[in-house]
């Protein structure tokens, strides 16, 4: 905030009317959504008196959840009691603290979004939580105005009530929500295709390990350890490393859909009266989160390399001004993963284009970019080949065909994924909009809108430089930097002096050709 809002906020006065509107109280459910943290405890605590009876430990521990109980609810009181806020002529104030009081206020002119989202015990008790985004590029609580646990109806009027005030005065030039996109469980199909769901196996096993590995418990003694131990004793090797590989993919895919159903149940990407767009999802924690048309600076279509070989894509918003980028890239997905011909719709719809900008043919990067993706998959692949090969020396003989077995299978591979992030490389410019694409496990396309550039990033490492190679990114406010990879000088600079003509000017030195 500014340095005059919050010297209001010190003072506690406001620019509202004369006649200021009553404090609200957040809802005394918020008692039972706090005292529900209790639930499984107290389960474990049962099931525990049932087997072991009610001695001295068990006392112990119901005498430490009676403890939690009272400081849970000793802290859900005094939230209830000190946490007050209200609507202004001109802004939302909140006021809390018992001991250490804190006041914060919010002038209409600098809300960014209203974004509502309900956990699964606000559901259960009809509770929701608002948030109010001022945009400051900061996670600190001081930049942020939260109302939790307040009735879903409080939520939705707050809501309305701050995005009319917020947007009076604004031509909206239609008359009701329209609906973009919405949820299509054939999609469903694109939902194992990410890597997350691997990742989660192992982040799983390695947590179950240390958890283990605390309680003194050696996981390789255990009996169901054991068990697959005898039974798969006689497996040749190979074989047992091609079951643990099957079964971790599965689990990865089963994890992975069921993160899409609970992050995309009841998707709908609307355009609101008031030039905004709102994205609506969830299953056990349901959101809704607004971003302005007029902070909308681009999109961004990113295609997983397993999804990209399904023919499927996801989108993102670039906007400015909303929070600061982790925020910004959880903020601003525009769709699950989707048939890629869906996200191009979708992003000609949100950008108002009759065609996607991304789908523009692109300038292709010299070959020197190749040459230099080649090199670096060798730099990965010759020291692990070289590592093999001495341990196999030294060790044993079955390193030394794993080594040549790792180079005749790995060269192959980094070929191919070179020349897949080559093939990916490209830059240009479509009406407003400069297009840049890039990546191989992940290609990304970016169409950033010409006037939101307000810099360029130049670059240049050793080996681009003895290449005559540079890497130039366009900066925008409050929303981070495109860059262009691995492109000639000269194709480079006069790339960036298209975009954004004179913005270079100043800098640049021009060589008369003959």
């Amino acid at each position: 905030m500014s340095h005059d809002t919050e010297q209001r906020e010190a003072t506690g006065t406001s620019n509202g009317a004369a006649d200021d509107p009553e404090w609200s109280r957040l809802s005394p459910r918020l008692l039972l959504v706090n005292l529900s943290m209790l639930a499984g405890p107290l389960a474990l605590f049962a099931v525990t008196v049932a087997l072991t009876g009610a001695n001295l430990q068990a006392l112990i521990s119901l005498g430490s959840l009676v403890i939690t109980f009272l400081v849970i609810a000793g802290i859900s009181t005094m939230r209830l009691l000190t946490t007050r806020f209200r609507v202004t002529g001109d802004r939302v104030e909140l006021r809390s603290g018992l001991l250490f009081r804190s006041r914060r206020s919010v002038p209409f002119d600098r809300i960014r979004s209203v974004d509502i989202a309900a956990r699964p015990m606000h559901r259960l008790f009809g509770l929701t939580s608002l948030r109010i985004g001022t945009g400051a590029l900061t996670s600190s609580p001081s930049r942020k105005l939260s109302l939790d646990s307040i009735t879903r109806h409080q939520a939705r009027e707050l809501r309305r009530l701050l995005i009319d005030r917020r947007g009076s005065g604004r031509a909206t030039g239609q008359d009701e929500d329209v609906t973009i996109a919405e949820m299509d469980w054939a999609w469903l199909r694109y939902a194992p295709l990410t890597v997350w769901g691997v990742g989660s196996v192992f982040a799983g096993i390695g947590t179950a390990y240390r958890i283990l590995h605390e309680m003194k418990v050696d996981p390789l003694e255990l009996g169901i350890v054991k068990d697959i131990e005898d039974r798969f004793d006689s497996v040749p090797l190979w074989f047992g490393i091609l079951v643990a590989v099957v079964i971790t993919a599965l689990l990865g895919a089963a994890i992975s859909t069921a993160t899409f159903v609970d992050a995309w149940t009841n998707y709908r990407l609307e355009r609101e009266r008031d030039r905004s767009f709102r994205i609506r999802r969830g299953l056990l924690v349901s959101r809704s989160v607004s971003i302005e048309e007029r902070r909308l600076r681009g999109v961004e279509v990113a295609e997983p390399m397993l999804l990209r070989w399904a023919g499927g894509a996801s989108l993102s918003a670039i906007a400015g001004g909303l929070s600061n980028t982790d925020e910004n890239r959880s903020r601003c997905s525009l769709t699950p993963p989707v048939p890629r011909d869906e996200a191009l719709r979708v992003a000609a719809d949100v950008l108002a284009e009759e065609r996607p900008p991304t789908e523009m043919k692109l300038v292709a990067h010299s070959r020197v970019a190749l040459r230099r993706r080649i090199n670096r998959g060798l730099w990965v692949l010759v020291p692990v080949v070289a590592i093999l090969l001495a341990l196999g020396l030294w060790l044993t003989p079955v390193l030394v065909h794993t080594a040549w077995i790792t180079a005749l299978v790995g060269l192959p591979i980094v070929i191919a994924l070179a020349n897949d992030a080559y093939r990916a490389l490209g830059h240009g410019v479509r009406d407003r909009y400069l297009v840049v694409r890039a990546g191989t496990f992940t290609r990304r396309t970016v169409a950033l809108q010409r006037d939101a550039v307000i810099g360029w990033n130049i670059s240049r490492s050793y080996f681009q430089r003895r290449n005559g190679l540079l890497t130039i990114g366009a900066t925008t406010a409050g929303v981070g930097c495109y860059k262009v990879r691995d492109v000639c000088v000269g194709v480079g600079l006069a790339y960036a002096e298209e975009a954004v003509p004179e913005l270079l000017a100043p800098f640049i030195e021009r060589v008369p050709r003959g």
